[in-house]
C-alpha cells in the first residue's frame, strides 16, 4: 500500500501551517511570533555561502523599510544552530553588517518540507531560495522561488509588500510593473448595469467597462 503525502498544500490566501522551530533567537512558534505583523519567511540553501552572504547583507540593508511596512523577516536553512550564529559573526566581522532577524535551524528539515523549500532536481538537503508572504491573518499571500545559482531581487520584494498592502487597504489591483505612486487597476463591474454606468464615471480613467485606472 502506497503511503500518502500529509504535507500541507500551501495555496495564495490560504491558511500557513503552523510550525514550532529553534532559532538564533531562541525558540518560536510562527502563530505567535510577531502575530500583529506580516512576516517574510524565507530560505537560503547554506550558511557560509557567497550568493547567500550577499543576500542576507540585502535582507539587513532593507529591514529598516520592511519594519516601516509592519513585516518582520525569519529566515530558514538546514544548518544547525551554532552555524548560524557563527555565520552572522562572520558576517559582521567581515562586511560589519548586523543581522538582527532570526534564522531557524532546521535540521530535521520539517520547516523545509512543510513549505516546500526543498526541490529534488535542485539538491535533496539543501533549501531553494524560497520567500513566502504571510500577513497578520497568517495567510499565504505571495510565493516566490529563485534557483541555488541566483540571487533574489530584493527591489521586487519590497514592491510585492507595497501591493500587497495598497490592494488590502484600497481594494484594488496593481498592474504589471507597478510601484508605489503608479495608478491602480479599479475592481471590474460584476453587472451589465455597473458596466453601463462604469463608461459613463469621470472620476475614473476609463479605457473600456472591465478596464480602468485610478491614481489613489
Amino acid at each position: 500500500m502506497e503511503s500518502q503525502d500529509t504535507t500541507p498544500r500551501l495555496e495564495l490566501n490560504g491558511p500557513v501551517p503552523d510550525f514550532e522551530a529553534v532559532t538564533t533567537h531562541g525558540k518560536l512558534r510562527l502563530s505567535e511570533w510577531n502575530k500583529d505583523k506580516w512576516v517574510i519567511l524565507f530560505s537560503h540553501p547554506a550558511d557560509f555561502t557567497p550568493v547567500c552572504t550577499t543576500e542576507f547583507m540585502a535582507f539587513a540593508k532593507i529591514e529598516g523599510e520592511l519594519a516601516k511596512r509592519n513585516v518582520a523577516l525569519l529566515g530558514n536553512s538546514i544548518d544547525s544552530v551554532h552555524s548560524h550564529i557563527a555565520w552572522v559573526r562572520s558576517i559582521k566581522q567581515l562586511f560589519d553588517v548586523d543581522i538582527n532577524f532570526p534564522i531557524i535551524a532546521d535540521l530535521d528539515m520539517n520547516v523545509a518540507r512543510t513549505f516546500g523549500m526543498l526541490h529534488a532536481a535542485s539538491s535533496a538537503t539543501a533549501a531553494v531560495r524560497a520567500v513566502f508572504v504571510i500577513d497578520p491573518q497568517r495567510r499565504l499571500r505571495a510565493m516566490i522561488y529563485y534557483p541555488l545559482n541566483l540571487g533574489r531581487n530584493f527591489d521586487e520584494i519590497l514592491r510585492v509588500i507595497d501591493g500587497l498592502q495598497t490592494a488590502d487597504e484600497h481594494g484594488v489591483a496593481c498592474p504589471a510593473d507597478w510601484r508605489p505612486g503608479d495608478k491602480v487597476i479599479v475592481p471590474p463591474p460584476a453587472t451589465t448595469m455597473a458596466a453601463e454606468e462604469r463608461v459613463k464615471d469621470t472620476s475614473l480613467e476609463v479605457t473600456d467597462w472591465y478596464f480602468s485606472k485610478k491614481q489613489l
